[in-house]
């Protein structure tokens, strides 16, 4: 497992570390995925959650051609090394007490992944680690925990990335039974890592001059029909066919249909995080994207030129999974595997704080030599 307490620069100096005193112990995390790097550095707080010290996101387009290719593009992989190195030397000037950073789906699949995972650490110092789709699915999960309602039986937890989708269904009722609730991990009952993302859906399916209506329904089509394949979360589809269940969506895009539908002057992560959209709102901001141009969606303060041919894609794999899995309601959710890997981070440090503890009170516990002590249970 690629952690640390902070990337160290190659060569000699690293004269890029600046800590002071004063500063609460941190973690870090970072997420490249297909068309993200993402970096979140956050020091711990009680009742389990954490207050965001530092964040820092770049639209890199690692996967850029790799659909067609099957290798990382030298211009993207230029592009994701220039922000892993503003990535590391953020981590450096902070007192880290560990640092995870992850890989997802263009690496996963590239030919020269591993050798581009090899040259980000001779260059940056960030020790990458390629995860597995089912983990990549565990730290969505986990990143979105508190935007679960259990008011509802099950949940879909939807993940649009750039190269591909992650699918889990959790069931919420089982995990009150469980006296899991709010802050725990319900169980999940079955997860899908679908090949397509909002970088490979764009790629296999251009938009033309002007996007039109058919264009779209090819997409949401597509997507729909790899998800259709998937049987084994079928027990759970009585539960959404009723209407007690309700989805969850992270990506870019899915934030972007919120700031759409919300008409925010400027990008809110604290308006859009959290709120709840029903299924004909996501579909009107879905239409309303599709009567613009490219151009036009550029100028939208909540998309903007880096994202503006993309956000229909994402829209597209949305669409998909509430059709094939219909609820009446979405929680949009700021946050993704950053949080589930800082919220992982902290949760191995408080378990082995406990467990020293406990180990400290049986060994006191104990007389010299192993003996029980006076007035323990051994008398």
């Amino acid at each position: 497992m690629s952690m640390s307490e902070a990337p160290r620069a190659p060569g000699p100096a690293n004269h890029g570390r600046e800590r002071s005193t004063a500063e609460a112990p941190c973690y870090a995390a970072l997420d490249l995925g297909t068309n993200n790097c993402r970096l979140l550095i956050a020091t711990p707080t009680p009742g389990g959650g954490f207050r965001v010290v530092e964040a820092y996101s770049r639209i890199v387009r690692l996967g850029e051609g790799l659909s067609q290719s099957g290798r990382l593009a030298d211009a993207a992989m230029d592009r994701a090394l220039a922000a892993l190195k503003v990535s590391g030397e953020r981590v450096r000037r902070r007192r880290v007490l560990k640092f995870r950073a992850i890989a997802t789906q263009a690496c996963r699949i590239a030919a020269n992944g591993q050798a581009f995972i090899n040259r980000v650490a001779n260059e940056t110092g960030v020790k990458l680690q390629i995860i597995t789709p089912q983990e990549e699915a565990r730290l969505s999960v986990t990143g979105c925990l508190n935007l679960l309602d259990y008011r509802h039986e099950a949940a879909l937890v939807v993940d649009v990335g750039g190269g591909s989708t992650e699918l889990s269904w959790v069931d919420l009722k089982a995990g009150l039974q469980g006296r899991n609730g709010p802050g725990q991990t319900p169980p999940v009952r079955a997860w899908l890592s679908v090949p397509i993302g909002v970088v490979t859906l764009a790629e296999r399916f251009p938009e033309g001059a002007v996007p039109t209506e058919g264009w779209f329904r090819q997409m949401v089509d597509h997507v729909r029909c790899e998800i259709a394949a998937f049987k084994r979360a079928d027990p759970m589809r009585p539960i959404f066919e009723a209407d007690r269940a309700h989805l969850v969506g992270t990506s870019g895009a899915i934030t972007s249909l919120a700031g759409m539908h919300l008409r925010l002057p400027r990008y809110d992560r604290n308006r859009v995080d959290g709120i709840w959209m029903t299924r004909d709102q996501c579909d009107a901001a879905a239409g309303s994207l599709l009567a613009l141009s490219a151009a036009e969606r550029a100028g939208q303060p909540c998309i903007g030129p880096d994202r503006s041919d993309l956000v229909l894609a994402g829209a597209a794999i949305l669409q998909a999974v509430q059709e094939e899995w219909p609820c009446s309601r979405v929680r949009v959710a700021d946050r993704g595997l950053r949080e589930g890997i800082l919220l992982s981070l902290m949760s191995e440090r408080t378990g082995a704080r406990r467990r020293r503890k406990r180990r400290r009170s049986r060994a006191g516990a104990q007389g010299p030599a192993g003996r029980p002590c006076p007035g323990g249970d051994g008398q």
